[in-house]
């Protein structure tokens, strides 16, 4: 029995994929074992899969009969235009095609999902949006690093740091005053600026950090140190995107997990 024949047996209603049609879905942060079960039908229903740079090609292995456009999205690459991915959405769901948006993590955190279905709104287009499992769970989890933990933490904040050197990005500093972990998406590019922004305002350079790269992937690297050292030791390490920033004392539980050991 395949893994599709496994999830028609499953009595959960599934929902009939619609030709015209557009659902948004998270990939989840790479390995195929990280897709929901929805995601998974509807990769089995979809005529058309637009798909971002961070999908992995695993998971399009999933949905070989349907139709694959690439429209990758990535930090300091070359990248489709927003304004062109939604046309690419609209265009395909009026041939009357089943239009899967596949992105990694989750559509809607930090991956555009409520730009593209306002863009669907406008233009009549019906659409779903399908939770995938976001990277700062799955990463962090396997890191054995709790995103919450009681005495350590009593809130999370997640931020986009790709914006971190134009004068209108996060106010850095409140961030810092609230003595919470801070974790950070598309923020390799700009780690100096924020490390610096962050310390300016007075959180301590022995501040537990960490930066997961490639998370739930066979390519995955994970690195610890203090605040102050991080940059530097992620230059002589050789880490790069994609990959996310963990900023807060739930690092420290990373090696008390791990039975003193990174492993």
């Amino acid at each position: 029995m395949t893994l599709f024949d496994t999830l028609s047996t499953l009595e959960t209603g599934w929902p009939e994929f619609q030709p015209g049609h557009v659902w948004l879905a998270g990939a989840g942060p790479g390995d195929p074992r990280h897709l929901t079960l929805e995601v998974l039908s509807a990769l089995a229903q979809a005529d058309v899969v637009v798909f971002d740079a961070l999908v992995n090609e695993a998971v399009l292995l999933l949905c070989p009969r349907a139709e694959h456009i690439y429209a990758g999205k990535r930090g300091g690459k070359p990248s489709a235009a927003q304004a062109d991915i939604c046309a690419t959405l609209i265009l395909e769901a009026r041939k009357g095609k089943r239009v899967l948006r596949l992105k990694g993590g989750d559509p809607f955190l930090f991956g555009r999902g409520g730009e593209e279905a306002l863009a669907l709104t406008a233009e009549h287009i019906p659409f779903r949006v399908l939770p995938g499992l976001t990277s700062a769970f799955a990463a962090l989890a396997t890191a054995h690093i709790p995103v919450t933990m009681r005495g350590l933490s009593r809130a999370v904040t997640f931020a986009t740091g790709h914006a971190a050197d134009e004068p209108d990005d996060l106010d850095w500093a409140a961030l810092a005053r609230t003595g919470e972990p801070i974790i950070v998406y598309m923020g390799m590019k700009n780690l100096e600026k924020i490390i610096a922004k962050l310390m300016q305002a007075g959180l301590s350079g022995e501040t537990p950090a960490a930066i997961i790269m490639a998370a739930t992937t066979a390519q995955e690297r994970i690195m610890t140190a203090p605040l102050h050292e991080l940059a530097a030791e992620a230059r002589r390490q050789g880490f790069a995107a994609p990959a996310l920033i963990v900023i807060g004392s739930i690092v420290t539980m990373r090696a008390r997990l791990s039975g003193g050991t990174a492993a």
